[in-house]
């Protein structure tokens, strides 16, 4: 009475399991060839799925209906040599204040946000940081950006139509600038000017918003004036009003800018209107890349673990040749020996997989623990990973096992 499938898979395994026993210099090589594979897969998958949620919860902190304005936007990654053709940006005219402040005045929208960034010098006594992210903002901004401003206050209209010297920073500024003190009625110096510390603001870490990083924030009138930073890059979001769609208010976007621009009818738009559905898209684009990068690394893991197994398991069928043929002799057929091997060849490379997905796993956390990018390992890539080894295992071992389940039992009995 022949074995049953279950009996035939578990003899495979107890087999795969003895050889790495008794050949573990081998073995430990496939092994290892198919742990870095699947530790990329693993680590790679979990770091993306992490700036994912980390982009996403950015995008929510502005609202599900806030979109924005760019001069110019282009989904994916863009490599330019700075000529006019590989830099359409250069023919599209810089978005101005006045244009923010036609937007707000629209039935649409509820409010709007210009933003310009920069980084420069920021000392308090004698504390000095040579380099700190410094924006400048519309009144608004706390709304957009998201957090909350725990301590002070944020500036006002008043302040921000008078170009006041005023700022909120964040608590990592204030724990670096101000150790144990109340930062707010401080006088600090940004890019050089005194400025007043009005207000602290917390905020989420995150990919882009990194927690741990110094930052301060002053109206965007006062910006202009004092930081050194690269013109044209103004940046504008709007939020609807709660009666109207996000539709509705781009479309009196669209329309009060062609208008304001001149723009006639058939000419195209000369400035980006992007949701956060079209950044998520334009982000998912770019992490397409780093899948790729992981296809590649991982690819040639699995490969060195491959051709260990080819290795270890053609060693294997010459040291039981004998064996097979006894086996044959008692009525085994060639398929029970083919399974038998292929079922010994994908136990080795998944001991390998579990071995990288713990790897991974330990590399997600590392990531998670040590950056603010919040890493985790997604279930799609486990079942990914471990069908990856097992399918290695079955790919590269059927050259063996075939040759095994052709031995003819004659000649493997006369084997010594």
């Amino acid at each position: 009475m022949s074995a049953s499938p279950a009996s035939r898979v578990a003899e495979g395994i107890g087999m795969a399991l003895d050889s790495i026993r008794a050949n573990k210099v081998r073995a430990s090589l496939t092994i290892l060839g198919v742990a870095i594979g699947v530790m990329v897969v693993i680590a790679m998958a979990s770091a993306i799925t992490g700036i994912n949620r980390s982009v996403s919860r950015i995008l929510e902190s502005a609202g599900p209906k806030t979109f924005f304005v760019y001069r110019y936007f282009q989904a994916g990654l863009n490599v330019s040599d700075g000529s006019d053709e590989l830099s359409p940006w250069r023919r599209m005219p810089w978005l101005s204040v006045r244009e923010a402040e036609l937007l707000r005045s629209l039935p649409a929208v509820r409010d709007v946000n210009v933003a310009e960034y920069s980084s420069g010098p920021v000392s308090y006594a004698d504390e000095r940081l040579k380099s700190v992210r410094v924006a400048g903002f519309g009144p608004a901004w706390v709304l957009v950006t998201g957090g909350e401003v725990v301590a002070g206050r944020s500036f006002t209209p008043v302040e921000y139509a008078a170009a006041a010297r005023v700022a909120v920073v964040n608590d990592k500024l204030a724990d670096m600038l101000f150790p144990g003190l109340d930062p707010i009625g401080k006088t600090i110096k940004v890019f050089g000017q005194p400025f007043e510390v009005i207000g602290l603001h917390a905020e989420a870490a995150s990919l882009f918003t990194d927690a741990d990083e110094p930052r301060l924030a002053i109206p965007h009138t006062t910006f202009t004036k004092v930081a050194e930073y690269w013109k044209g890059w103004l940046e504008i979001a709007v939020l609807p009003t709660d009666g109207a769609t996000v539709a509705d208010a781009q479309d009196q976007v669209t329309a009060a800018l062609r208008a304001s621009r001149g723009l006639k009818p058939g000419q195209e738009n000369n400035f980006a209107l992007v949701t956060q559905d079209k950044l998520l898209e334009s982000f998912n684009s770019v992490t397409q890349g780093f899948f790729l990068v992981m296809l590649a690394l991982s690819s040639v893991g699995l490969m060195v673990g491959g051709v260990g197994v080819v290795a270890i398991m053609m060693i294997s069928v010459t040291e039981r040749t004998r064996e097979i043929g006894v086996r044959k002799a008692l009525g085994a057929t060639r398929r029970e020996i083919l399974f038998q091997f292929l079922v010994e060849a994908a136990t080795l490379t998944l001991v390998g997989g579990l071995a990288g997905m713990a790897l991974g796993a330990l590399v997600a956390w590392a990531v998670r623990s040590l950056t603010p990018v919040p890493a985790a390992v997604p279930l799609w890539s486990v079942a990914v990973a471990m069908a990856a080894s097992i399918v290695t295992g079955i790919a590269f071992g059927m050259y063996p096992a075939s040759r095994a389940a052709r031995l003819d039992p004659v000649e493997a009995l006369r084997y010594e």
